[in-house]
């Protein structure tokens, strides 16, 4: 049995003096100001079908709150379940009550039950509220994009045909303990290991001759995971859920190694040069993008769009598909403040990717007395409307939207998305987005 809150707080509760205590009170306060945040988690953990019977659980509000604390301090979940035994201070912060201690397993399966959506919706609340109390200001909004990087390992063809050996031969390797049927294969994990080392240190002669070698034996692989799907599809516990559920892995993975090499044959064997919309860099990735901004590097992850104002409150955050041009997601940004948030701001700067003749007639013909690129970049200050003190005293506020991104990647883990999948990726920046309004309110 699940409670949306906890009926009464108890009175040992205390925070500690320390600047921990202070903020983490500070936060509290805030949450206790947003009752409508804590009734949309509680959707997300509260089935209404389920008798409200048997031992009582975690409550919506301590699971929130459990989230919050998590971020705000970059906790793993066995830390989290640590320092909640631990400390009066956290314990008092999550409301856990003197009875409970939850586990790793506990904390980390209930906060991952709360959706992109339900934190989506929560930043929608929070942000409404700001404008409205006078908080946040739309007067002058800022605009950037940055890339949150997957948990990967740069990618090579190499390795990802490795990759798709080692797991696809693991999971055949486990069949008898998962699916009760005990499957024959020929294991190549450690010939296909050594011919992924040669190729990564080879020059290029080499790899050219190596690679063949290697793609025969991830077929062959392919091969042996057909024939042991079969088998276990043709047994006569097919419907058993650890069957199915390692059914549905190996057809998973085994659809991943036939991109990668179909990858690897159109650029290694044939010269093509490969769109990267049609790249696959990660097995268990699979959702990451190639983005390249400008002339830089390489990044492998997502790339993030957002707005914030005057004091750093970030309004508006997406995650994009693929690596979109700055200049198709100005206007996207200037729709929801409109839509959602039902105002519009004043001024609105841009980076330099930003600038187009187009996105200026269309944010001054949304009613924007401003539209400004730090860059004139193909649009001069007169094409944008304003004079040269204005066009400064703007791109000087647009200024303080890269220290918010370094904010976000430095204090609160957005460098690099380390939940695994895409959905729960959005989950960590939705969450990040409201944890960096907690801490600069």
């Amino acid at each position: 049995m699940r409670e949306t809150r906890n009926a009464q707080a108890s009175i040992f509760e205390e925070y500690s003096n320390h600047e921990y205590g202070v903020r983490l009170r500070k936060l509290s306060e805030i949450l206790d100001r947003h009752p409508g945040i804590l009734d949309l988690v509680a959707a997300d953990l509260i089935d209404p079908s389920v008798s409200a019977v048997g031992r009582i659980g975690l409550s919506a509000e301590s699971v929130l709150r459990c989230l919050v604390l998590r971020q705000q301090l970059g906790f793993s979940f066995e830390q989290l379940a640590f320092h909640l035994s631990d400390s009066v201070t956290y314990r008092t912060f999550t409301r856990l009550p003197a009875h409970l201690s939850p586990s790793r397993s506990c904390l980390q399966s209930t906060i991952r039950s709360i959706t992109p959506e339900t934190l989506e919706r929560a930043h929608h609340v929070l942000t409404r509220s700001l404008l409205d109390t006078g908080i946040a200001s739309l007067n002058k909004l800022r605009i950037d994009s940055t890339v949150v990087a997957s948990n990967i390992a740069p990618p090579s063809d190499s390795q990802l045909l490795d990759d798709a050996v080692r797991v696809i031969s693991r999971l055949l390797a486990k069949s008898k303990a998962e699916t009760g049927l005990k499957i024959r294969f020929t294991d190549k994990r450690k010939a296909s290991k050594s011919l992924a080392f040669r190729i990564f240190n080879a020059k290029k002669a080499t790899k050219d001759e190596l690679y063949p070698e290697l793609l025969k034996i991830v077929r062959r692989v392919l091969k042996q995971a057909d024939r042991g799907q079969q088998q276990v599809t043709d047994s006569a516990y097919t419907s058993a859920p650890r069957q199915q559920k390692w059914l549905g892995a190996l057809a998973h993975y085994r659809d991943l190694a036939s991109r990668v090499i179909e990858q690897t044959e159109r650029r290694v064997i044939q010269g093509e040069r490969v769109p990267s919309s049609d790249k696959i860099v990660s097995l268990f990735e699979p959702h990451t993008d190639i983005i390249v901004k400008g002339f830089r590097d390489v990044q492998y992850g997502h790339k993030i769009n957002l707005s914030t104002e005057v004091r750093g409150f970030i309004t508006a955050l997406t995650i994009e598909e693929g690596n979109p041009s700055d200049k198709a997601l100005f206007l996207p940004v200037l729709d929801y403040h409109r839509s959602v948030l039902g105002k519009l701001p004043r001024s609105v700067v841009a980076d330099g990717g930003y600038a187009s003749q187009a996105n200026v007639a269309a944010g001054r013909a949304m009613g924007l007395k401003h539209v400004v690129f730090h860059k004139p970049v193909g649009v001069s200050l007169t094409a944008m409307g304003v004079k040269s003190k204005t066009f400064t005293a703007l791109r000087h506020f647009r200024a303080g939207i890269e220290g918010n991104i370094s904010e976000l990647k430095r204090a609160f883990g957005a460098t690099k998305a380390t939940w695994k999948g895409h959905v729960l990726g959005a989950i960590l920046l939705g969450l990040l987005v409201l944890v960096g309004k907690f801490g600069w309110i």
